[in-house]
């Protein structure tokens, strides 16, 4: 079956009001008719009123960059997956390299932030990668693979239904350095097929994004690859011409 490709921003700790408002009319300027590709935005969580707002009557859905495991009570500084619902966020990021390193966030923390995200009918997009060191210890398998195994050991592979991971090397990810679209079809074929060792028909339809300096300008070379559905943009996202052309390059490769 032909997978749908995903187009994400993660606006990271960037944006105001203001910034939010103009940046989306942008986006549905630029985006106007065009088709064959899901975009989705996530502004920081203070900023999802006004982003909710902004996208009303548009294709655009909104996101958040993360969420906590649990839905209510004592957890000071927490946001629950009934609050992104009540803002109309769907399409949440957990397991950011960034949360991993700065918030010291494990992979079984990480399964059960999407563990929680699919009991509420949200969409999880998990980030996985390897860092530098890794990469060149040749531990690029091992290390998706065992970020991937702690969803599928907590929640059996058919959470990943429906589901969305994001292979994004820490090396690639502000650098400026991308994977060539060789490198990076390789991991997303590898990421596929370990799925598929436990179920095929999964594995067919997850959408497996790439991200770690995805820009205008190498786009449309990553999307030619098969197993490469769509991008979590970085700063790329936070222009809105830029990001419009990667929309662009996937609803073009991709149909």
């Amino acid at each position: 079956m032909a997978r749908r490709p995903l187009v994400m921003g993660n606006w990271k700790l960037n944006g105001s009001k203001a910034f939010t408002k103009e940046l989306i009319a942008g986006l549905k300027a630029e985006l106007a008719g065009v088709e064959g590709c899901d975009v989705a935005i996530a502004p920081p969580v203070m900023y999802l009123a006004e982003a909710e707002a902004a996208l009303a009557g548009s294709a655009i859905a909104l996101g958040s960059q993360n969420v906590d495991v649990n839905v209510q009570g004592a957890f000071t500084g927490d946001i629950s997956t009934a609050m992104l619902k009540d803002f109309g966020a769907k399409y949440i990021i957990i397991g950011h390299s960034e949360r991993r390193t700065y918030h010291k966030e494990s992979d079984e923390f990480v399964a059960q932030k999407f563990g929680a995200l699919k009991e509420a009918g949200l969409v999880p997009v998990l980030c996985i990668g390897e860092s530098e060191a890794e990469n060149e210890a040749g531990k690029t398998e091992e290390v998706c693979a065992r970020q991937i195994d702690a969803v599928i050991n907590a929640l059996g592979v058919e959470a990943f239904n429906g589901a969305v991971i994001a292979y994004e090397p820490i090396w690639a990810i502000g650098t400026g350095k991308s994977a060539t679209p060789a490198q990076a079809q390789a991991v997303h074929a590898f990421i596929r097929g370990h799925i598929a060792a436990k179920s095929q028909a999964v594995a067919d339809q997850v959408i497996i994004q790439y991200g770690g300096s995805v820009n205008d300008a190498n786009a449309a070379e990553l999307f030619t690859q098969p197993d490469i559905d769509g991008a979590l943009v970085g700063g790329a996202s936070l222009k809105a011409p830029a990001f419009a052309v990667i929309v662009k390059a996937a609803a073009k490769a991709k149909n």
